[in-house]
């Protein structure tokens, strides 16, 4: 502590001597310029002396131009500062790695919003809300709370909400208030081929679905709005843009065609909306949006110029499709909403499994019948064009009125098939289709079935979102044969635990239980495995045993036979008094050869027994007994027993080996 009072008392008279050498400059030469402050790196700029609220010294200096004395109490100064913060603690960093993780372009996911009761409270114009309140909208839902305060900030942001929740306000309502504003502060007015705003959408009917939400909002806010998209008259195109515009509608190619003709110009565009841009993506749109943006990010690169914003639009949001659109788009904020890529709320969802022998064709037929009799208008979902062909034609043979829409049909009849079916007179409430209707077309659909079980969950959240929306209420059935079972009943449960569907795919999961058969296989093996070593081991363990048996009874007669070293072999042994007269009539012939290896004809001790001599010299030597002696009379007695035998074998084991 006494060392850094004195430091502290140190840097207290240099600050002042600084001070006075200061002021004496400053007369001296009151006409002479000072640089700014400068911080030294490390620490932050508080006030000139330390302070008792933290350990950090900071310390400001000035350098003027002219004068030697300043620069010599700024090098002062230093070397007392190091000497400080040998004795105080390391600062505390500062937090800079946030800001710059938002430049590099990490992701930044939108936080819960706060729902508000009315568009009014989301500082829209009056010019926009009555457009909201023509249009009999009266509160926002949650992707529109969030996504038109970020665009009103002026904010590159992607848009993630369910289907029909009402991300095409979401753009457009902030949008024209943007135009409107421009037009106020800076004087922007409308110049044919100079659209300030661009929508680019996948298909046709995307495109008309968006022009008509625009020119609807167009009568109060006053602004002008046109469509060129594939499909449509080129020459009435260009009629369209040589008149003043503000925004333009279309599709990707046909845009980058106006370009390439010289009917539309990249100069005064400012806002850029990619409206189902996880579709663009997906479908091969990418180089086409490339080759969009590329002059507008060229001309944004210029000191003069300010850039352009972009909003992203979409319903799901794949880990690919992610990473495209954070390559393409650095620094671009998500807005997810807790919807997304979850089941509506007001959906019903309905699963009918097929054990494989009744007729899909007939199942469909009970399942639209009371349905249409309710007065539903209904979609049939299939995979293929020929599946589409197939149920439509069984469909008209049974006296139901279908239309269809996939891509074998042309754009024009495909519209003309959309009024049938959207037509108040219900002549044809039932629309064939295939995933090209499952994206981007704002229906009334009171019930949607799935004849052919999509591939992955995300197809079956863009089937699933053409009924339901902005909280009606809908109904979906699907038909489930064997091969889609698996999909089907991993849907069923994320559903009914309200999980994200994002990563269920066909071919994941197949994977997935693939992989686990596999494991199981192992496993089975392995526990097989373990079976059989351990069998294995049991025999071995039994095998040795026997065999260490085997080899004490083997060496028992060995070391008897040792004993008997001291014996002649092949001169009889005196015989006794009870067989004395049988003995010495015919001497027998010595045989130890025969009578050690008995006992190794037989795989245990016990299957043939030796004869009562050997027995009784193993058992006494096994015993310990003191008083067992191998002796005359015992060899004696094992001979004589086999010798007096009359069945041939005796008489072959007294033959010499």
């Amino acid at each position: 502590m006494s060392g850094t009072g004195r430091t502290l008392l140190n840097l207290s008279f240099s600050s002042n001597l600084l001070s006075h050498s200061l002021k004496s400059t400053a007369t001296k030469y009151p006409f002479s310029r000072t640089t700014s402050s400068r911080v030294f790196p490390g620490f932050r700029f508080i006030r000139p002396l330390c302070s008792s609220s933290s350990s950090t010294l900071t310390t400001a200096v000035v350098e003027p131009e002219i004068g030697i004395e300043p620069v010599k109490h700024s090098m002062l100064l230093a070397k007392l500062r190091q000497r400080h913060l040998k004795d105080t603690p390391n600062p505390p960093q500062t937090r800079a790695s946030s800001s710059s993780g938002n430049e590099k372009g990490k992701e930044v996911k939108g936080k819960p919003a706060k729902l508000v009761s009315s568009f009014r409270e989301l500082n829209l114009t009056e010019e926009v809300l009555g457009c909201l309140e023509e249009l009999g909208i009266s509160a926002p839902t949650e992707i529109q709370c969030l996504g038109i305060p970020s665009v009103l900030d002026g904010k590159s942001v992607v848009m993630g909400s369910h289907t029909g929740s009402g991300k095409t306000l979401a753009y457009m309502l902030p949008l024209v208030q943007l135009l409107r504003r421009d037009e106020t502060l800076y004087g922007m007015l409308m110049k044919p081929r100079r659209p300030r705003a661009v929508v680019l959408c996948p298909t046709r009917e995307l495109c008309e679905q968006v022009f008509r939400v625009a020119k609807s909002i167009s009568h109060h806010a006053r602004f002008r709005s046109t469509m060129v998209s594939g499909g449509g008259r080129v020459r009435l195109q260009e009629d369209s843009l040589n008149v003043p515009v503000d925004m333009v509608v279309g599709t990707p190619g046909r845009v980058l065609q106006h370009i390439q003709d010289g009917n539309l110009v990249y100069g005064d565009i400012k806002y850029v909306v990619l409206d189902e841009a996880d579709t663009m993506f997906d479908r091969g749109f990418g180089p086409d949006i490339r080759k969009f943006l590329s002059p507008l990010k060229n001309r944004a690169t210029k000191s003069d110029d300010e850039g352009f914003q972009t909003v992203l639009v979409t319903a799901t949001m794949t880990q690919g499709v992610q990473k495209l659109v954070d390559e393409e788009f650095q620094g671009i904020i998500h807005l997810r909403t807790s919807t997304l890529h979850k089941k509506v709320a007001s959906a019903r969802h309905d699963f009918i499994k097929l054990s494989g022998s009744e007729n899909k064709l007939e199942a469909l037929v009970q399942v639209l019948e009371p349905s249409l009799a309710k007065g539903n208008r209904v979609m049939v979902f299939c995979n293929t064009l020929n599946s589409s062909r197939a149920v439509d034609h069984y469909l008209g043979e049974n006296q139901f009125f279908t239309v269809n829409y996939h891509g074998e049909v042309p754009a024009e009849q495909r519209v003309e098939n959309l009024k049938k079916f959207k037509s108040e007179t219900g002549d044809c409430p039932t629309l064939v289709c295939t995933d090209l209707a499952a994206r981007g077309l704002d229906l009334d659909v009171d019930h949607v079935i799935m004849f052919d079980f999509p591939s992955n969950a995300i197809d079956y959240l863009h089937r699933t979102g053409r009924t339901a929306r902005m909280g009606a209420k809908g109904k979906v059935t699907s038909l489930i044969s064997r091969k889609d079972q698996l999909l089907a009943n991993r849907i069923e449960q994320a559903i009914g635990k309200n999980e994200s569907l994002e990563s269920l795919t066909a071919d994941n999961l197949r994977w997935e239980k693939a992989k686990s058969q596999v494991y199981e296989q192992k496993g089975s093996q392995n526990s097989n495995l373990v079976k059989a070593s351990n069998v294995k081991s049991k025999i071995n363990s039994s095998s040795s045993a026997k065999t260490s048996r085997r080899g004490r009874v083997v060496t028992a007669i060995n070391t008897s036979s040792q004993r008997r070293g001291g014996v002649k072999v092949g001169r009889p042994s005196a015989p006794t008094k009870s067989r004395r007269a049988t003995t010495s009539s015919a001497p027998t012939k010595p045989r130890r050869e025969t009578t050690v290896s008995k006992p190794s004809f037989s795989s245990s001790s016990s299957s043939r027994k030796p004869s009562s001599g050997v027995k009784q010299q193993t058992d006494g030597r096994k015993s310990g007994n003191t008083n067992f002696k191998p002796t005359k009379l015992n060899v004696v007695g094992f001979r004589g027993r086999s010798s007096s035998s009359s069945s041939p074998s005796g008489r072959r084991s007294t033959r010499p080996s």
